[in-house]
Formats: C-alpha cells, sequence, structure tokens
C-alpha cells in the first residue's frame, strides 16, 4: 500500500492548480487521473469552437499567468496547450488511467485508506494519505432532466457533453433544453447550420457580452459590487433591448452579486440573442410533457421536434460542497476539494492556495 502526503483526484485545472500549489510550497503529492490524459473535458468534450468567456486576466491558473500573445478570450486549443504547459513547468505528472472508488478515514492511523482500481487492467490499487483532495470538477457527470414522457420521445436525445458542430441536424426541429452558456451556444450553432431551433429557458437569465463582463470583473474591484452591477446591467439592457417580450426575463439580482451568492453565471452572448429577436431562434417555457415526438410546453404551447439536446452538465446537489462559500474547499480530517465554488477558474486558484497554505499550517503545528 502506497503511502502519501498528498492525494489529488482528478488532473483538470483544479487538480493541476493543488499541485503547483504544493510543489511550490515543497509538499510531496501524488495525482490521479481516471482518463489517459489531463484535461480530457476540454480535450474531448468541448467543441471547437468554443472559447473562455472571461479574459484571460481572471483565467489564469495559480503562479503562472497566459503567455504574451495569448488571446484575450482563450479558445479552446490555446487554452488546452496552456494547461499543458502548466503542467510541465511546474512537474506535474498524474499517474493516468486510475479511478478512486472511495476513500474511508482511520482515526488510529490518523489516515485515509483509499481503495481505487486501474480502468484499463481491472487491477486494485490501494493508497493511504494524510490528505485527500477531491479536484473532480463539477462539470465531469452529465445528467439529463427527468421529464413526463421522454421515453416515448422517438427521436435523438443527446446531452451537450456530446455535442458535435451541429451540420448533422440541418432541416431538423430541434428543442434545447436549457439556457446556460452551453445550451445558448449550441442553440446558436444548430441554427447557423441550417436546424430549426427552439430552446427551453425556464427561469430568469442575464445576458451579457464578453465585453461587459470583463468591465464588471474589473470594476468590481474598485467600487461595491451593486455600484458595478447597476452599470453593466444598465449597458446590456440598452445594448440588447426587452428581450422579455420574446421570453427572456433578467434576475431583479445584478449579475455579478447573483454569481457571488448562488453561482449562477450570465449567458454570454455570441451571436444568439440576435436570432431570438429575429425569430430564428423560438424561447419556450417549461416542458410540462411529452408524447412521442411532441412536447407540451406550459402556457398551453405545443411543437413537434426530431431531437431534444440536454445542456445541463452540473452535479447533483449532493455532489456538490455541504459548505457555503468561502469555507466550501475544507473538510474534515484531511479532507479538501477545489472546483467547486461555482466560481470558474478565478474559484479553483483560490481553493489552491487556501488548500496548500492550510496544509503547510497543519503539517508546521503538528
Amino acid at each position: 500500500m502506497e503511502d502519501v502526503v498528498m492525494l489529488i483526484v482528478g488532473a483538470g485545472p483544479a487538480g493541476l492548480a493543488v499541485a503547483a500549489c504544493l510543489s511550490q510550497r515543497f509538499i510531496p503529492y501524488l495525482i490521479v487521473e481516471r482518463k489517459d490524459c489531463s484535461a480530457s473535458l476540454w480535450r474531448r468534450r468541448a467543441y471547437d469552437h468554443v472559447k473562455l468567456h472571461l479574459a484571460k486576466e481572471f483565467c489564469a491558473l495559480p503562479h503562472m499567468p497566459y503567455p504574451n500573445g495569448t488571446p484575450t478570450y482563450v479558445p479552446k486549443k490555446e487554452f488546452v496547450k496552456y494547461r499543458d504547459s502548466y503542467a510541465e513547468h511546474f512537474g506535474v505528472e498524474p499517474r493516468y488511467c486510475i479511478s478512486v472508488e472511495s476513500a474511508a478515514y482511520d482515526d488510529g492511523a490518523r489516515r485515509l485508506f483509499v481503495d481505487a482500481r486501474h480502468t484499463t487492467s481491472g487491477t486494485k490499487v490501494q493508497l493511504k494519505a494524510r490528505f485527500l483532495n477531491v479536484a473532480t470538477g463539477e462539470n465531469v457527470v452529465g445528467v439529463l432532466p427527468e421529464v413526463p414522457g421522454i421515453k416515448s420521445f422517438p427521436g435523438e436525445t443527446v446531452h451537450s457533453s456530446t455535442y458535435r458542430p451541429g451540420g448533422a441536424y440541418a432541416g431538423k426541429r430541434v428543442l434545447v433544453v436549457g439556457c446556460g452558456n452551453s445550451g445558448m451556444e449550441i442553440a446558436y450553432d444548430l441554427a447557423n447550420h441550417g436546424a430549426d431551433t427552439s430552446i427551453v429557458v425556464r427561469s430568469p437569465v442575464h445576458i451579457m457580452t464578453k465585453g461587459l463582463m470583463r468591465l464588471g470583473m474589473t470594476l468590481v474591484q474598485h467600487v461595491p459590487v451593486t455600484i458595478a452591477d447597476f452599470l453593466i446591467v444598465t449597458i446590456a439592457n440598452f445594448t440588447f433591448g426587452d428581450l422579455s417580450r420574446h421570453g427572456i426575463v433578467r434576475p431583479k439580482t445584478g449579475t455579478l452579486l447573483l454569481k457571488a451568492k448562488t453561482g449562477r453565471s450570465s449567458v454570454i452572448d455570441v451571436g444568439m440573442t440576435g436570432l431570438i429577436k429575429k425569430g430564428i431562434i423560438k424561447v419556450f417555457g417549461e416542458i410540462s410533457n411529452i408524447i412521442g415526438s411532441k412536447v407540451e410546453f406550459k402556457g398551453q404551447k405545443e411543437r413537434y421536434f426530431d431531437a431534444i439536446k440536454d445542456e445541463n452538465c452540473m452535479m447533483n446537489s449532493d455532489g456538490l460542497p455541504k459548505k457555503d462559500y468561502p469555507n466550501h474547499w475544507k473538510g474534515e480530517n484531511g479532507l479538501y476539494c477545489a472546483g467547486f465554488a461555482r466560481r470558474g477558474l478565478a474559484g479553483i486558484s483560490m481553493d489552491a492556495k487556501n488548500i496548500a497554505d492550510d496544509i503547510v499550517s497543519t503539517i508546521e503545528s503538528s
């Protein structure tokens, strides 16, 4: 049984960030990843044209900014390259194809005993660690919603994590369920590829531009969040006009404060708002039932579809930290988690630094 100081589970940005912060403090660690590469979500599941929605100065991992010449809004290829360079710079070498199955704390040994398995050979792997950090990410598990009648739908039902460019849906009637950034971008992509596209918007949502979010995140470092919110929401309303007549209503809470309180992000407009206003992308409310190809919406509206795309990609409540932000990252008996604050890459950086500082403090005081 291998004995390690810190075991990091997951080699995405959160795992890499924690490993880098530990190496800066000369704390030994082992990082394991169930896939055969790091950053598998971006390498294999993100569609090719995706970019970071926040400016690069808010999305760097700890202790290493993006190289000169990197676009302000980093595209997929550049982001994967940055993460590879980050791992190389800090000497992070994940042990791949290791899936952690369980962990239990032993009071007598004062260690966490971890059972894992090699995903290709099936060989059992046993580890014990003084500290354990869960860095598997908020979006690791795709969840399709329970909708009455969904099993009767004869067409294609696809989760956003497996979505690929929409040329295959040209001429088809496609419903996108969910108006987060993934849902809106998928709807935009489908419409541009000639699909008859509709989207379900179940709750109020802020529509913003990348520039406005960059302005807001810069302002909030100097003025109260309510003032920053008032300014950027006012500009957004002027930019997009009244979207309520198209089925999109803004929350009463400002975009930055809403993110801080609930973790809900604003939707960054990539062109879909213009298509919605033109009627090219249709907006519907909550689904009440599905009967065969017919989807019934609350308000007695109904329409027929050939395919349904679900954009919900968040873990359920049981998979999120029990403690609220900003105390979410630390558990008991040497257990930590990074990347579950619903605050993107900036939140990952804060988690990683907090965890490294806490481990150093714990070791020095023992």
